[in-house]
């Protein structure tokens, strides 16, 4: 069963936010329709909480709902 509200982003730029994102790593991004407005995603960090950022710095992926599931998870 997949879970159509998740949705995850690759960070694409880490600039000013070395110790919050990893270039190349999968960051769960969780729906702000009023950030989304303004070009922000909100994205579970380093930090373990949700923070907003520029999504230029993300490219958003759509996975296997196997996939989804396993990084739901982890």
């Amino acid at each position: 069963m997949s879970t159509p509200n998740r949705q995850f982003a690759v960070c694409v730029d880490n600039t000013d936010y070395e110790a919050s994102l990893i270039v190349r790593k999968i960051y769960e991004v969780l729906p702000d329709e009023e950030a989304a407005r303004d070009d922000f995603l909100r994205v579970i960090d380093e930090s373990g909480a949700d923070y907003l950022y520029h999504r230029s710095q993300f490219i958003l992926v759509e996975f296997p709902a196997e996939v989804e599931r396993a990084l739901s998870i982890a």
